[in-house]
């Protein structure tokens, strides 16, 4: 895989030769008050909660199909999204990768280090509204693999052989929240029994220009310690799939060769008492060290 990262300066350079579209992710005022040129605003990449009913992921790909097309994105151009920064909008320009990867767009790449980067470059800021050119925007069936439903997810618990992977934050993990929007968001708290724990603040380390993505040798070794390998399959999930999409780019750019996402993530989860969950603190590093 070619790394879908790109630096300010490499994206700078990328507009004067070749077509791309622009995806600015974040909040209207924030998009308002300056953003790259030619940048359109598609904050629903963001907000949009998905559920994993076959009506759910159907309204979830013509939602995303519909805005992608409206921002310009026809296939020919390569598709930058961005954000603030790689930490500030929980994973939000890796949700707009993950929707065009799912979706099957061809060339898709992350401004690394956000909105902040291009700014902290010196590159030209605008306030000017774009006027994009509607394009049609043409969904490949084949790339939706890497999204999984309720029930996928719920196949694999107990699966040996197959991660379930929760990068969500440590008070959502052991239970203490249900969620980034308070403590009792959604009705349940806990985790889905089995997962693994990989807080997807570890994919990236700080700079002095801010936070950005570990190297592929190290974010292996941060998967090692959960036991996770380039071949081992790898269910993800977190609230509602924005972090999500951090630590997917973030393994898929590491090489690990099989990962999918159950999208709808905590927030579907938990809203249904028929799924099992794990509450409380996790019993297996107690465990393991009473055998050591």
């Amino acid at each position: 895989m070619t790394d879908v990262l790109i630096s300010a300066g490499e994206l700078a350079e990328l507009i004067k030769t070749e077509p791309c579209v622009i995806v600015d992710t974040r909040n209207p005022d924030a998009y308002g008050a300056g953003h790259i040129p030619a940048a359109v605003n598609v904050h629903d990449i963001f907000t949009y909660l998905a559920t994993s009913t076959p009506e759910g992921m159907a309204e979830l790909k013509t939602k995303f199909a519909d805005a992608f097309g409206a921002a310009g994105l026809s296939g020919e151009q390569t598709a930058i999204v961005y954000e603030q920064s790689m930490n500030s909008g929980f994973g939000q320009s890796c949700r707009g990768y993950y929707l065009l990867t799912m979706l099957g767009y061809p060339k898709v790449k992350v401004l690394h280090g956000g909105f902040d980067a291009w700014a902290a470059a010196g590159l030209p800021v605008t306030k000017d509204l774009p006027s994009p050119v509607k394009a049609a925007f043409s969904v490949v069936p084949e790339a939706g693999d890497i999204l999984i439903d309720a029930k996928t997810m719920l196949s694999a618990v107990g699966k040996p052989g197959i991660a379930i992977l929760d990068v969500r934050d440590v008070d959502e993990w052991i239970g203490e929240s249900s969620s980034p929007y308070g403590k009792d968001f959604c009705p349940r708290k806990g985790r889905i029994p089995g997962a693994v724990w990989l807080e997807w603040y570890r994919m990236m380390k700080p700079t002095a220009e801010g936070p950005r993505f570990k190297s592929k040798d190290e974010i292996l070794a941060e998967c090692a310690t959960v036991g996770i390998t380039q071949t081992t399959p790898v269910y993800l999930y977190c609230f509602k799939g924005a972090r999500a999409s951090n630590t997917f780019l973030a393994l898929k750019n590491a090489g690990v060769k099989d990962v999918r996402m159950y999208f709808g993530s905590w927030n579907e989860w938990s809203r249904d008492p028929a799924l099992p969950i794990e509450e409380g603190l996790p019993t297996a590093a107690t465990e393991t060290s009473k055998a050591a």
